[in-house]
């Protein structure tokens, strides 16, 4: 799709706020009404709108794609939705630790540890670790709590909940950053730590550091669309 507006602009909606092109509210892709919850969403929104120049670029419009999916993915299922980003807490990735070497041991800890300690608090749960790749599971207690957490969302912090923990395989990370325990930057060196050790080790690979920074983006963008949920 090119370009066809010329105005755009934000408006109260019922329920919200909304996205309006020369006058016609946006709609997602299931056409249903694009209505966000806070008003300073819809004015990113907007700039993502305003940005394009020719031909619409989906991957250069993170919160349109994250409100689009939360009113047409998460929506009408968010209770099976929040159920898969809850199982992330069965192997999460601040519980599978390295023996080796002593430096990426003392990085994973630095960075892991500070996760645990903050979800032990905020939810009265314990975890078990490992070093090494195999299933351990985790306390009963745990998987409840942090699925009854991730149910209690509505879809729009769900949806922005997602790419946190799908991108980054930690959910205490995703919960940590949603709840402004924690910096995006910093979640994002926790949760890519042994990504950039292996860069760092092996050398600077263009198709790696690519993959990589696309992953911080998406992140990153994530993280954001969360913050501007608050009015």
């Amino acid at each position: 799709m090119k370009r066809f507006w010329k105005d755009v602009a934000v408006a109260p909606e019922e329920g919200g706020w909304t996205v309006k092109l020369d006058g016609k509210p946006l709609r997602t892709p299931a056409r249903a009404a694009q209505v966000v919850p806070s008003e300073r969403l819809a004015e990113a929104i907007a700039e993502e709108w305003r940005a394009i120049e020719g031909e619409v670029n989906p991957r250069a419009m993170p919160l349109t794609g994250l409100a689009n999916a939360a009113i047409d993915r998460v929506a009408p299922e968010r209770r099976a939705f929040a159920g898969g980003l809850a199982r992330y807490a069965e192997a999460d990735l601040a519980c599978y630790r390295s023996d080796w070497p002593p430096e990426l041991v003392t990085r994973q800890t630095a960075k892991w540890d500070e996760l645990l300690a903050w979800a032990r608090r905020r939810y009265d749960v314990d975890f078990s670790t490992t070093s090494g790749i195999l299933h351990v599971p985790q306390p009963q207690a745990t998987i409840e709590r942090l699925d009854h957490a991730v149910a209690a969302l509505d879809p729009f912090r769900l949806a922005g909940l997602s790419p946190l923990v799908t991108l980054g395989g930690s959910l205490i990370a995703g919960l940590a950053v949603l709840e402004k325990a924690i910096t995006a930057e910093a979640a994002w060196d926790a949760v890519s730590v042994d990504e950039r050790w292996q860069l760092e080790q092996w050398g600077a690979e263009a198709e790696a550091e690519t993959a990589l920074e696309n992953r911080r983006r998406d992140f990153m963008s994530a993280a954001r669309f969360l913050e501007l949920l608050d009015s």
